[in-house]
């Protein structure tokens, strides 16, 4: 599922995953036998044939839509159909099938085009009112085909905009166009984007002529084209690359407040990360991306450039998520919840140079990125991202692609042969490399930390520990459903749990348990408020509400107790591995921004203390990626990557949201400005950042000293 949509489930697993789920699908109306024409497209991931959509349209405005794909041991089979009017407008419309974590889809929408009546019934809702003429339905998960809709009936209209029925506005611009050589002839198409979905537009190329039939869904790592257009894949993602960064390098010059000369934020409460402690109040200096000095409040004022007013707030280091997939949407989501730094996990090793690059260069907006190195072996259940290797020679060459730039840590996954894992980890820690990961199918936690794993990721992945059999497939959708219906079971007061993290402690393993993935997974039944975003829906986008009330699992009457009782559990072992000492790091594989915040707030509910859920969030995160001497503190000489509070979140974890200044070097980023600008509602007005008057002239009487500019 693209990663532009904004929608939090979109963070789960893998890039590819991600790239992926959006596009399931289905078709609302019987066809006619006669006039009907069919166009079939190729589902890629990573230039692999995954799967398939198939279109079929007649001439009175019906369509119906098949889809299907799978990677990395999941994917969606569904079946859409829907009609439109003259606007192209839906008036009927029908999905049903199954999601890529196995949970049922089914959705009805109609329109009564006498009364203007929308009626819809969904697994997360059901609706009745009356709408304007030419107004546009959104369900809750729709194919590539049905956005494609939408963005034709949008150019019809003069201002390339229209109500949504459940509330808001849809809106389309195009960013783009290219002539593809096809045939000895040329295919004209366009590149558009669909505002109003979620926090970043929807993009898809459609044909470039009056009808605007759809024509291709590119990401990294993802595409959907017509079959026999594959070659156009490479040359349509780097003109929508292109397109994405102007938009984003425009937000970035919009929202971006550069710091010269010399700031100070006075009179602020400041976060003591190593010694997970708030501070008294002190006027705290800044200078060319760096904290100068940590001065009494009311020091002098001559020579400052700016100031910030921290009076009544707590000043935190900038925090880390330990386990992203980044991609260009991201950046601006992280920056305003006070995430200025990512550890990339599994991406396009090439697209995410790209980003990385750009974001350094100061072209777009987004967080300091390290990255992991994603080795994955080859099988029908393989993830395509990273390096994809059928041997342990080649898996000892990625790791040296890698480490020759500049990698830290490698992560395994689950297709990765077993028998690979100690050569590898030796090699790869011969070369200065940490290894972690997925725990490979056929393998237990504590063989993988036997055999050189420096970090498990995902609290399921070490769950499964106490309750795989050798013959258990954990590359399958086992690996959840597995937990669910057995983690309850697992006594975390005896010996094999006291055993395992002793292990742990005594190697020294790292845990990223990205425990705010599972919660909805597990504990959401459809239609139900998110547990994990709930709490903030209000504060987003119609169309993210409605979709916020879905879950991808199946959790129904026969299984929710067991899920609620095991997602317990989890929580209870995060706990139980704080308390022992074990090094827990706060990632997420999840929405940016958002879930970082309710991942803190989950440690807090296993019984950290929230003074320490807050060093795991950044001193335990700088220390994992060797960048201690560089971020993670508030310190003279550390980088001034800060985060400014409202309240005390070392007392009330969820005043973590409420960020009113976020500093990463020397730019400032007001977040209700970056919230506005992704049509979320602010939580919190910022604090500004004051000019001193009369400080240019100041400096320009003082010898030596550089001036504004």
């Amino acid at each position: 599922m693209p990663s532009n949509n904004g929608w939090p489930w979109l963070r789960g697993c893998s890039r590819l995953t991600r790239l992926v789920l959006p596009v399931l699908v289905g078709s609302m109306l019987s066809l006619s036998a006669a006039a009907q024409t069919e166009q079939r497209f190729s589902v890629l991931t990573q230039g692999q044939a995954a799967g398939e959509l198939v279109l079929t349209t007649d001439a009175q405005g019906g369509s119906r839509v098949r889809f299907s794909y799978r990677d990395n041991g999941r994917g969606p089979d569904m079946d859409e159909e829907f009609s439109v009017d003259a606007q192209g407008a839906p008036v009927s419309y029908r999905v049903s099938g199954k999601s890529t974590f196995g949970g049922q889809i089914a959705e009805t929408f109609s329109r009564d085009p006498a009364s203007g009546v929308a009626r819809w019934t969904s697994t997360v809702d059901k609706g009745e009112q009356a709408t304007p003429a030419g107004a546009l339905y959104l369900p809750v998960e729709f194919s590539t085909a049905f956005s494609a809709q939408l963005m034709r009936s949008l150019l019809q209209r003069p201002a390339l905009r229209a109500e949504a029925v459940a509330g808001g506005e849809f809106s389309v611009e195009k960013l783009a166009k290219m002539s593809l050589p096809s045939g000895g002839e040329k295919i004209e198409v366009a590149l558009f984007a669909l505002v109003g979905v979620g926090t970043d537009p929807f993009y898809l190329w459609l044909r470039d002529d009056p009808k605007h039939a759809l024509f291709a869904e590119v990401w990294p790592g993802y595409g959907l084209l017509p079959q026999g257009q594959e070659a156009h894949f490479d040359a349509l993602l780097q003109r929508q690359i292109q397109a994405q960064s102007e938009r984003l390098s425009r937000l970035q010059q919009k929202l971006a407040r550069p710091l010269s000369g010399v700031t100070v934020i006075r009179n602020v409460r400041w976060f003591d990360a190593a010694a997970a402690t708030i501070r008294d109040a002190a006027d705290i200096y800044l200078f060319e991306g760096r904290i100068t000095a940590i001065e009494a409040p009311g020091s002098d004022l001559r020579q400052v450039a700016q100031t910030v007013d921290g009076r009544g707030k707590t000043l935190l280091p900038g925090l880390f998520d330990m386990h992203a997939h980044a991609g260009d949407s991201d950046g601006l989501l992280n920056l305003a919840a006070g995430v200025t730094s990512v550890r990339d996990v599994g991406n396009d090793n090439e697209e995410l140079l790209r980003l990385r690059r750009r974001i350094d260069l100061g072209e777009q907006a987004g967080p300091r990125i390290q990255a992991n190195g994603f080795i994955e072996g080859r099988s029908a259940f393989s993830s395509r991202t990273g390096i994809l290797v059928d041997s342990l020679d080649e898996a000892k060459r990625a790791a040296d692609w890698y480490a020759r730039r500049g990698y830290r840590q490698l992560k395994l996954y689950n297709s990765f042969k077993p028998e690979w894992v100690r050569p590898l980890a030796a090699y790869a820690h011969a070369r200065g490399l940490r290894v972690g990961g997925h725990v490979p199918a056929f393998m237990r936690a504590e063989e993988a930390v036997r055999a050189g794993y420096d970090e498990l990721h995902h609290i399921n992945q070490v769950m499964l520990n106490f309750l795989v059999s050798p013959q258990d497939d954990t590359r399958t959708l086992l690996r959840f459903t597995l937990v669910g219906d057995r983690a309850a079971t697992v006594a975390l007061d005896g010996a094999r749990v006291r055993d395992f993290l002793a292990l742990l402690k005594h190697h020294g393993t790292v845990v990223d348990p990205t425990a705010s993935a599972f919660e909805s997974l597990y504990l959401q039944r459809n239609g139900e408020p998110s547990p994990s975003f709930g709490m903030i829906s209000e504060h987003l986008p119609v169309a993210a509400r409605r979709w916020l009330k879905s879950n991808s699992m199946d959790v129904n009457d026969a299984n929710a107790e067991r899920y609620r009782a095991s997602y317990a559990t989890m929580l209870a072992l995060i706990g139980r591995m704080h308390k022992a000492g074990i090094t827990l790091v706060a990632g997420t594989d999840n929405w940016a921004g958002f879930a970082l915040h309710r991942e803190l707030e989950l440690y807090a509910q296993a019984g950290i203390a929230p003074a320490q859920v807050l060093k795991i969030a950044t001193w335990n995160a700088a220390k994992v990626t060797a960048t201690l001497g560089d971020r993670g503190t508030i310190a003279r000489g550390q980088r001034s990557d800060l985060l400014l509070v409202d309240g005390d979140p070392s007392q009330r974890i969820a005043d973590i949201r409420r960020a009113t200044l976020v500093i990463k070097g020397d730019l400032a980023y007001a977040p209700d400005k970056i919230y506005e600008a992704l049509g979320v509602r602010p939580f919190v007005p910022s604090t500004p950042v004051e000019p001193v008057p009369g400080a240019d002239e100041a400096l320009k009487e003082t010898p030596g000293r550089p001036k504004f500019p």
